[in-house]
């Protein structure tokens, strides 16, 4: 099983990639508070999705990047976010875990 988790790629959003305080997006959830990463199953997907997001491009850069699942899982723990698996329209498809 544990092969099987570390060839499991997702493609997130990172906000300003390659300098000292590079992140993950995430979001908090209006009605039910929870805190997420999305996370999506293809470059394209992230990239259409990112389209829709909320954020700041005036003062902030933003690149779609791969991530394994084990690392993004770990990243989004040590954070306490969740991560949701999402499509295109930014609707949850599932919780990733």
């Amino acid at each position: 099983m544990t092969e099987q988790i570390k060839d499991t790629w997702y493609y997130v959003v990172v906000q300003n990639p390659g300098i000292s305080n590079e992140h993950f997006v995430g979001y908090t959830d209006k009605e039910t508070g929870a805190t997420f990463i999305p996370a999506f199953k293809t470059k394209e997907i992230a990239q259409q999705c990112f389209l829709i997001m909320p954020k700041d491009i005036m003062n902030d850069k933003y690149e779609v990047q791969a991530i394994i699942k084990e690392d993004l899982l770990e990243q989004a723990r040590k954070n306490e976010y969740d991560v949701f698996l999402m499509d295109h329209k930014g609707s949850v498809l599932e919780q990733i875990s």
